[in-house]
């Protein structure tokens, strides 16, 4: 089970750090995702945080955004920096591997 937390509510240019953790299991083989999906709009992925350590965002947040993980803590993380209006969605992270299992979403609002 994914239980994703460190949404809010934010002024543009402000930053939050979301995390994703693992109740049940190690995360340490598996790949994470991170998704968003805002009002009337598709889920699109945000970041790939690999098992290695190293991440991947997408275009839109390359500069912004960077994704971690900390086995120890069985938790993988979304730091958000110089957020926008437009990055107001709900936020999942989701595991891969044989299955996939998503988290429930947490909610990021940024004000202008």
């Amino acid at each position: 089970q994914l239980q994703a937390s460190g949404g809010g509510l934010v002024q543009a240019g402000g930053s939050l750090r979301l995390s994703c953790t693992a109740s049940r299991g190690s995360i340490n083989s598996y790949r994470f995702d991170w998704h968003r999906q805002a009002p009337g709009k598709q889920r699109e992925l945000v970041a790939t945080v690999w098992k290695s350590g190293g991440a991947d965002v997408a275009d839109f947040a390359k500069g912004r955004f960077t994704g971690s993980r900390d086995n120890a803590k069985n938790t993988v993380y979304l730091e958000m920096n110089n957020l926008k209006p437009e990055d107001t969605a709900v936020y999942y992270c989701s595991r891969w591997g044989v299955r996939i299992y998503w988290g429930q979403g947490t909610q990021v609002t940024v004000s202008s």
